[in-house]
């Protein structure tokens, strides 16, 4: 039932969407879209408009440290176009339908949850290109634009504590080390991903499912890379 309703709302929604006049990644007009950051959320405001809102649904990815306690390596999550929502009260609640319905499903992929938006890419860590030492996040959108340079490697520039709760992930500015996709990633309105509070040393490695929004900030980059300058 709760998967048909799923369906049924987001197969309907494109005909209330925004009108066609896109930014180039987008589906909808998100040109005049900004990130409203609450009270008591310490990240810098972004530089730009976006070109992408997106969702992601996936894992943060945990080790057990000698200490007892879990340490994070990294995330993988499956990245969808969010940006006709826009300005409806589905896109305050997004993040919390996709993760519901996985939790509801059989499914061990977020990619495989029926909800009816588009996959944009995925969101991975890497090895650090620059330094060739511990991971970095990717967001790799090179697959659905058919562009082998749409992609964004990133650091973490500001963290801070979900507004939600201590059950979510951290909201994060990211700055652009490599990559055209973006110069600033922003993510925000997380939902869960944080592992127990400890651990036995020696066990194995655990997944957490999360979800969060990522809005992707452009870079001169990435105008160049769609021909608008």
């Amino acid at each position: 039932m709760f998967r048909s309703i799923l369906v049924g709302l987001f197969l309907g929604f494109p005909a209330l969407g925004a009108p066609y006049h896109h930014q180039p990644g987008s589906s909808c007009d998100i040109s005049e879209a900004k990130l409203v950051l609450p009270p008591g959320v310490k990240l810098p405001p972004p530089s730009e408009p976006p070109t992408h809102l997106t969702v992601g649904v996936g894992t943060q990815n945990y080790t057990c440290s000698e200490e007892g306690t879990y340490t994070n390596v990294g995330a993988v999550a499956s990245i969808f176009d969010i940006s006709c929502l826009y300005g409806t009260s589905l896109f305050d609640s997004i993040q919390d339908i996709l993760l519901a319905a996985w939790d509801k499903s059989n499914s061990t992929s977020a990619r495989d949850i029926p909800h009816g938006l588009t996959l944009l890419g995925e969101h991975l860590f890497i090895i650090n290109p620059i330094t060739g030492t511990g991971i970095s996040p990717k967001w790799d959108f090179t697959a659905s634009t058919g562009n082998p340079e749409a992609f964004v490697v990133a650091k973490v520039t500001a963290m801070s504590p979900a507004p939600t709760g201590s059950q979510d992930v951290d909201w994060l500015s990211l700055d652009r080390i490599l990559g055209k996709l973006a110069d600033e990633v922003y993510r925000t309105d997380t939902r869960a991903g944080q592992p127990p509070a400890s651990c036995t040393p020696g066990s194995e490695p655990i997944t957490v499912k999360y979800s969060a929004k990522y809005y992707i900030i452009p870079s001169i980059l990435w105008w160049i890379l769609v021909g608008r300058l």
